[in-house]
């Protein structure tokens, strides 16, 4: 059996490397938080010392890291995976942006290391329960092998052997994602200063044409009881808004809806710190009308 690696064991990360013990001949991981490593050596994982090291043991090695910066320094950096003498093929479930992906299908080809990028949509409850969406660009040859293991974190979705080609879906995704968080405040907060119940406004939303991924589940589960604990930073959201900005300038297409939730996430950033909930966008747009967010549900 093939053995496999997994660096970066966040919130996202360890859900899906858990789904991954058993899927090879070990799991080895690594993460700059040994708790993290510690809680994955006790469900069967072996532990790694370092991103290299994991490269050294690992064949098809796995990342999940926040940040484009982080993901190159952790493949390719000086005690990066690439530099591991038994690696072969590296799959990134980061969003890291098209760009990124091209630099690191490039610089792994010289490497002898195949590339894909197969950035996941869903949270934290789906990526420990395998619900997770993952949409995949790379090799066509060895998509088979890949796809067989990210069968184990959700449903895959081939978009392709252009590097980056999955990392623009997601970023697709994540533009009318957080857009329908924004106009779903705007709307309810319209709802709740003509003095309609909220919870009733979101089942008539449900059950009608406005509704979205917001209505659906963000507003249930974190807007209406007020937690604003969805499972999604905002600072990771905002990550994500920005790299899509520069890749629909690089292909001339005006961003005007996102331009405005871009500076709604920055707002919520500033407010509420990067570690809140995106969900707390809803609050911008609560405070711009004049209602307290802090009230309680």
């Amino acid at each position: 059996m093939t053995s496999i690696g997994f660096v970066g064991l966040g919130r996202m990360g360890a859900g899906m490397a858990a789904r991954l013990i058993g899927a090879g001949s070990s799991l080895i991981v690594h993460d700059i938080d040994q708790r993290a490593v510690d809680a994955l050596a006790e469900q069967g994982a072996v532990a790694a010392g370092s991103a290299r090291a994991v490269g050294d043991q690992a064949e098809i090695v796995l990342v999940s890291l926040p940040k484009p910066d982080i993901v190159y320094q952790t493949l390719l950096g000086p005690d990066g995976i690439a530099a591991g003498g038994k690696v072969r093929t590296i799959v990134d479930l980061s969003t890291s942006g098209p760009q990124m992906a091209q630099k690191l299908a490039a610089a792994l080809a010289d490497r002898n290391i195949a590339s894909y990028d197969a950035p996941v949509s869903g949270g934290v409850k789906p990526a420990k329960e395998g619900r997770l969406s993952l949409m995949a660009s790379g090799p066509e040859e060895g998509w088979p092998e890949v796809e067989a293991l990210l069968l184990r974190l959700g449903k895959p979705f081939y978009m392709g052997e252009n590097p980056g080609n999955g990392q623009t879906m997601k970023l697709v995704n994540n533009l009318m994602g957080a857009v329908a968080i924004a106009v779903t405040a705007e709307g309810m907060t319209i709802g709740i200063k003509a003095g309609l119940d909220p919870a009733r406004m979101i089942e008539v939303l449900n059950q009608s044409t406005g509704r979205n991924s917001a209505t659906q589940d963000k507003w249930p589960r974190s807007v209406l009881p007020r937690t604003f604990d969805f499972g999604f930073a905002t600072g990771l959201s905002l990550k994500d808004m920005r790299l899509c900005s520069v890749e629909a300038e690089a292909l001339g297409v005006p961003l005007k809806f996102g331009d405005v939730v871009l500076s709604i996430l920055e707002r919520t950033a500033q407010d509420y710190g990067e570690d809140s909930d995106f969900t707390a966008m809803a609050k911008i747009v609560e405070v711009d009308a004049g209602l307290d967010p802090e009230r309680p549900a």
